[in-house]
């Protein structure tokens, strides 16, 4: 029996020790902008508009660019596009002599003409299940594999919570519950309550299982403890699959990772002699398994092919301390093309993340303003395959052009308000590190507060590029228009097209829309400017807050 109590990726430990001690270590001061701004803030920051935002936002999400997925005819234009902008900006090669990072990446494509069967339940590829191999292999089989009911799929022994403690699933197919337990359990005291942790994304699930040695891995799909609908995880699982090239192979990975729609999993649950429901309610109240009589198979036949795909990274040097940078991220890609829908087949990603992308490069256009330049170097980091597991962004994490050690903060900009201004800030993650205390500055001068996301549950702060950068240690913010917006006329807009958008995520109506209010995007990206310009400029390094769950190293 494989008993592993500690998962390589305890959020408590995230960072520890991934950088060294920072060039400037003391602890912030009471008031984090102490320096002052360039004589031409204002100016700067008034060149940042809708009207700019827009073109290259109308250009990203164009046809032309073919839904910008890595690899494709897409990226290549897309590239191009960022490369040129970022010159006309002023700002130097990110990587050398070059504004780009290689990132080599496996393209994994599942043959979709597959079944899954568990016990005498047959299920249909996208329909009413998805399953994919990250195993360099034509073609993995699991046959005949015990099925073990794991709870939440859960090893986390800062939590006393061990769902895997006493049971050995080697060579079985376990299945798991989305989010973690405190999710439908905000009043029970069970990890964060309602806010997701690490341990409720489906990335920690398949890790934990991968460790714990299973064959399988099958997460049970719920609308509001994933945030997402099925069609989310259809259209997403589907199609090429890409990772970052491993050096065993995906021999470490569990076999088979895949979804089962509800209905699918009660279904599998009754046909064990089970009731899904009131198995979920014992998953709820403390570390749970249970061993269902039922078996598993699935086949998945891949077809592979290395590939590589670029990272995009510019910097204007800072005057005083140009080898300590500010980096801001943005993730260019999206899902490209589907050849086999009727009509529309380009995923443009407008939203997602063609916005984050705008903004950068209008926010490297302000920067270049300044005089004089920040003390601190200023780089954009604008990365792929973000779709895919933010692997651009883990590859850079691996692979730093600029050392973690001289990273001073990390601001992330990932689909962006298109719901017009508001009087509040989200922050995803409130509470994490004393970024927050630039932001409030930032925002006051908006006449804007802050406030938590509106749906922490979501896990947010672990599912954009940010992440990555606060599991070594540095800090991130990431925080986008609230929930109270800034007029009536404003709000009776943003309750028409938030359905709009939010029913866009990830599907092929995720396009440019000429009646989008982009004031939004540019109230935002000009309060990012201002926490850029001032961490580039204060004395000393943000730092942590003492309950985060990340810490650089200097701090341990």
């Amino acid at each position: 029996m494989r008993k592993i109590f500690l998962p390589v990726l305890v959020p408590a430990l995230l960072g520890v020790t991934a950088c060294s001690e920072p060039k400037n270590n003391a602890q912030q001061t009471d008031s984090a902008t102490t320096a002052n701004a360039p004589s031409n803030f204002d100016e700067a920051y008034n060149s940042i508009t809708a009207d700019k935002i827009k073109a290259p936002l109308k250009t990203l999400a164009s046809d032309e660019f073919e839904g910008r997925l890595p690899t494709t005819a897409g990226e290549k234009k897309t590239l191009d596009y960022l490369v040129k902008q970022f010159k006309a900006a002023g700002f130097k090669p990110g990587n050398g002599d070059s504004y780009l990072q290689k990132v080599a990446l496996m393209e994994i494509t599942a043959d979709p003409n597959m079944q899954m069967t568990i016990g005498n339940n047959t299920f249909e590829y996208k329909s009413d299940m998805v399953a994919s191999s990250k195993r360099e292999q034509n073609e993995i089989s699991v046959k005949d594999s015990d099925v073990v009911f794991v709870g939440y799929g859960v090893n986390a022994p800062e939590y006393d919570w061990n769902d895997y403690e006493g049971i050995d699933v080697e060579g079985k197919t376990v299945v798991m519950l989305i989010n973690d337990p405190g999710f439908e359990n905000a009043e029970g005291g069970k990890f964060q309550g309602k806010t997701m942790t690490y341990y409720g994304r489906w990335s920690y699930k398949y890790e934990e299982a991968s460790r714990q040695g299973a064959a399988a891995a099958i997460i049970v799909h719920e609308t509001a403890p994933a945030s997402y609908p099925w069609s989310v995880v259809a259209n997403s699982w589907s199609g090429p699959q890409y990772g970052l090239v491993s050096k065993d192979g995906g021999a470490s990975r569990v076999a088979v990772e895949g979804w089962l729609t509800l209905d699918a999993a009660k279904q599998v649950f009754a046909d064990a002699g089970m009731d899904f429901s009131a198995q979920k309610a014992k998953a709820m109240k403390g570390p749970y398994h249970q061993p269902m009589d039922v078996q598993a198979s699935v086949t998945v036949k891949n077809k592979f092919e290395k590939s590589e795909s670029n990272n995009v990274i510019a910097t204007l040097p800072g005057a005083e301390k140009p080898d300590e940078h500010v980096i801001y991220t943005a993730h260019w890609d999206h899902l490209g093309k589907d050849a086999s829908l009727e009509g529309d087949q380009i995923y443009n990603g407008a939203h997602d993340n063609a916005t984050g992308t705008a903004a950068s490069l209008v926010m490297a256009e302000a920067f270049s303003k300044l005089s004089p330049r920040p003390d601190r170097s200023v780089s954009f980091l604008v990365v792929t395959a973000e779709e895919q597991g933010l692997l651009g962004s883990k590859y850079y994490a691996a692979n730093p052009v600029i050392p973690m050690e001289n990273t001073v903060a990390n601001i992330n900009m990932d689909a962006m308000n298109v719901l017009g201004k508001t009087k509040d800030v989200a922050v995803v993650g409130k509470g994490k590190s004393d970024l927050e205390t630039y932001l409030a500055d930032a925002a006051k001068r908006q006449n804007r507060t802050l406030t938590q996301e509106d749906k922490p549950e979501a896990g947010y702060y672990y599912r954009s590029d940010h992440f990555s950068f606060a599991k070594q240690g540095v800090p991130a913010l990431y925080a986008e228009g609230g929930s109270e917006p800034a007029d009536e006329e404003t709000a009776k807009y943003r309750k028409r097209m938030n359905v709009i958008v939010t029913g866009c995520y990830h599907q092929v109506c995720d396009e440019f829309r000429d009646d989008w209010d982009l004031s939004g995007i540019a109230q935002d990206t000009k309060m990012l400017f201002d926490v850029g310009v001032h961490v580039a400029n204060a004395e000393e390094w943000p730092q942590w807050s003492k309950q985060s769950e990340f810490q650089r190293k200097s701090d341990q």
